[in-house]
């Protein structure tokens, strides 16, 4: 079983990008995208409703703006979008239970705007922890994807002394990671491959992408119980249409 996570900077712009093309190619049982930007109302038939997937969007209070959206060519027994009425209203997270697993795709925050939505998105970071690791505590096997907007390590971006003072690698986010890990997590790429200069968003300034200088803050993160069913996990780097590569997890029952 193949799930792929990709924070595509607008579906309705991607979709004219080739991305239904990719996708038919690609056919994962599961995709998950963040950053979507778009109502449903918003979407094209030929986004929406992709042959042999059912699709589900969690829409934000505020058009083209946040959003993520889940296709699964699985039927769902169970659908939510949130975790916390102070955050649901940007339309960040999108809840999809399987008998296999609970997958959770989520849009965290950026905090560079300002101080302000750096404190939000630590709120945010806290309490989705909390919420997780009461969900872990009642036994369930996660799964955890999508743009978290951190690079964990000095490995995980090109250029990690520049960027130590700016939000997406200060200590405070590099540390909640690590604690999110330490609650019963794996980050399934580094579980698989300790390579450097693998990274999933580059600036679209400066030919970044080109010269591949780049920060990995996307992820597929498992619950420990988990373990034993992972098969793979990688990037697509090579895959364009957004200023983020979409990444994917293969999973084995």
């Amino acid at each position: 079983m193949r799930l792929i996570s990709w924070n595509v900077n607008g579906l309705r712009s991607v979709a004219n990008k080739g991305f239904q093309e990719w996708f038919m190619k690609e056919k994962p049982e599961i995709l998950c995208l963040q950053e979507t930007k778009a109502w449903d109302e918003q979407l094209g038939k030929d986004v929406r409703d992709i042959d042999g997937y059912q699709f589900f969007i969690s829409r934000p209070a505020r058009k083209g703006y946040s959003g993520v959206a889940t296709y699964s060519s699985m039927p769902p027994r169970h659908i939510g979008y949130g975790f916390s009425p102070r955050f649901d209203d940007e339309g960040r997270v999108c809840i999809t239970r399987f008998d296999e697993f609970t997958l959770l795709n989520v849009y965290f925050p950026n905090g560079k705007a300002s101080e302000e939505r750096l404190r939000y998105k630590m709120d945010f970071y806290e309490e989705f922890l909390t919420y997780c690791k009461g969900l872990l505590e009642q036994g369930e096997r996660l799964v955890v994807c999508g743009d978290v907007n951190t690079a964990h390590k000095e490995i995980d971006l090109a250029r990690p002394k520049e960027n130590s003072v700016i939000s997406g690698f200060l200590p405070e986010e590099r540390e909640w990671i690590d604690r999110f890990l330490d609650i019963g997590f794996i980050d399934s790429l580094r579980y698989f491959d300790d390579r450097p200069h693998l990274y999933t968003w580059w600036s679209m300034r400066s030919g970044a992408r080109a010269r591949n200088v780049g920060w990995r803050i996307d992820y597929f993160l498992v619950s420990e119980n988990l373990r034993g069913n992972m098969v793979s996990a990688g990037i697509m780097p090579d895959v364009m249409g957004s200023d983020h590569c979409p990444i994917y997890l293969d999973l084995s029952f």
